[in-house]
């Protein structure tokens, strides 16, 4: 992953219409149909003239980004869901459950208390020190925010289908691509993180999470039900392989990950 937010964002070709782009220790996505984007999360904060960047990278321009969908309301995933709104109008939708937390009604965040109490694990300092550079502090809250229906395939380029996958946050969810054979996961299974030793479909150490164990796991088995065989995760490359054989690697434990007590959620 790009370690810091200066510099160009990496932007890989997935699939025909579908990129997979790198900002400062977290992906998004654009779906292309002709002249039109869907952009699915949005960075850090500082991210924004990176999601801009990747935007232009395709010949095209911010306004062209139709709607925002957003797989769940962290910051790491929030960068530029304000700074588009109010630039180019572009509507920003989460499932109706994570509305309230994209408007901050409620909080589901790291306690920054959490990430000092680990600050003692070599790869954690580095790592905070680059996302609170990239705005990872900052009090981010949408109230445009507004919900997407569930259940059908959205009229947006790409034509994602909300797949709910809660237990990362409440209202965390995934996106399906059936024409590309593709799922976007956002935090619910990723494929790398820079506290993780290792590379592959995993989850999330336990302390990024605000559901149960049961939760995380109902939503495994949730994508593991999907006819997609190209992963694309908030965290970490693409990876590509059947979804199921994804969540049975991941369903085997959490690398790197120390402390695998769960937090109540934070609200």
């Amino acid at each position: 992953m790009r370690s810091g937010p200066a510099g160009p964002p990496v932007v890989e070709q997935v699939d025909r219409g579908t990129f997979l782009v790198t900002g400062t220790d977290v992906n998004w996505v654009l779906l292309r149909e002709g002249d039109a984007l869907t952009l699915v999360d949005g960075g850090y904060p500082a991210d924004v003239p990176a999601v801009e960047h990747s935007v232009a990278t395709l010949g095209l321009h911010p306004r062209d980004v139709v709607a925002i969908l957003v797989t769940h309301a962290h910051v790491d995933h929030l960068g530029a869901v304000n700074p588009f709104h109010d630039r180019y109008g572009t509507p920003v939708h989460l499932h109706p459950v994570e509305v309230a937390h994209a408007r901050r009604e409620h909080l589901e965040q790291l306690a920054p208390a959490r990430v000092v109490a680990a600050l003692w694990r070599p790869a954690v300092l580095p790592w905070a020190v680059r996302v609170a550079r990239a705005g990872a502090g900052r009090d981010v809250a949408a109230p445009h925010a507004r919900p997407f229906p569930t259940g059908q395939a959205l009229d947006l380029p790409g034509a994602p289908v909300p797949v709910p996958t809660g237990g990362h946050t409440s209202g965390h969810t995934a996106f399906h691509l059936p024409a590309s054979g593709a799922v976007i996961t956002g935090d619910g299974l990723v494929t790398g993180h820079a506290l993780s030793p290792v590379t592959g479909p995993q989850l999330l150490p336990a302390w990024f999470d605000h559901g149960t164990d049961a939760e995380m796991q109902a939503a495994l088995s949730v994508l593991a039900g999907l006819d997609a065989d190209l992963l694309l995760p908030g965290h970490g490359p693409v990876h590509r392989g059947p979804v199921r054989e994804a969540v049975d690697r991941a369903s085997g434990g959490r690398p790197g990950d120390g402390d695998r007590t769960r937090r109540g959620r934070r609200r």
